[in-house]
């Protein structure tokens, strides 16, 4: 068998928009119940209206107060099976200018945020007869990006953390995995295409060429490409597959 288990419950951080929307809405279209979790109520809201996900919570990944109550929340209305950790957020910087508070911030969305939201699943996923843990990470996980020192730094740490988890949980029926895409096509990237337009004074499309220039097909990613790949970690074929990094990146890495 290779597809998903009859209806899992599955917890998508970062939900609302971009590629974590993109997975959750893959995942409804597999049969699974989704719960996302983001900061943004009214975008996460939109996404339950237009069927992307059957339910919500906002909480920012960063407070692991209200993203443990949001979790327990989810579970509580159906165990959870699948989590999806996708929250992050990127800043740019040269590392000289990149103090203590620019990493920390980092290292809190993008590291501890993964942290607790395995936190918040774990405990119930081990009695569980099937489990899957996805981080989305980023190719900034698996090499150097200039400007980018702290968000990289932490995409390496998330990864890390991935490859330890999936060793501790091998005997278990709970795989652990990292999802790594190139730049795609989000409101994130689009944030990091504006930057350089005010930057440099370059075009949009200069721009949004600068950053394709990273992908040897030279395009941006789509968020249902990564979506796809996270679908088939989720499915019970992949029941094989843990501690391991899968770039997205039109051949980057």
């Amino acid at each position: 068998m290779s597809g998903l288990p009859h209806s899992p419950h599955a917890l998508v951080t970062g939900g609302g928009r971009g590629i974590g929307r993109a997975i959750a809405a893959a995942l409804v279209g597999a049969g699974a119940t989704v719960t996302i979790i983001g900061r943004n109520a009214a975008v996460l809201d939109e996404a339950v209206n237009a069927g992307a996900a059957h339910f919500a919570a906002a909480a920012d990944v960063a407070n692991e107060t209200a993203l443990k109550a949001a979790i327990a929340e989810a579970h509580a209305r159906k165990p959870i099976d699948i989590l999806i950790a996708n929250a992050g957020s990127a800043e740019s910087a040269p590392f000289a200018k990149s103090d203590s508070d620019l990493f920390a911030r980092m290292m809190d969305i993008n590291f501890m945020g993964v942290v607790h939201s395995i936190h918040g699943v774990l405990p119930g996923m081990k009695d569980r007869p099937y489990g899957r843990i996805v981080v989305i990470a980023s190719t900034a996980g698996l090499k150097g990006y200039a400007y980018v020192s702290a968000y990289t730094a932490a995409k390496h740490a998330a990864i890390g953390l991935v490859r330890s988890l999936a060793l501790e949980l091998a005997a278990s029926h709970v795989t652990v995995n990292a999802v790594c895409p190139g730049f795609t096509d989000t409101d994130l990237v689009a944030g990091s295409i504006d930057n350089i337009m005010k930057k440099t004074g370059r075009s949009r499309e200069q721009a949004i060429a600068e950053l394709a220039k990273h992908n040897p097909q030279g395009r941006l990613i789509a968020p249902e490409e990564v979506a796809d790949v996270v679908l088939w970690l989720c499915g019970q074929g992949a029941s094989a597959i843990t501690g391991q990094a899968i770039a997205v990146a039109g051949g980057e890495i």
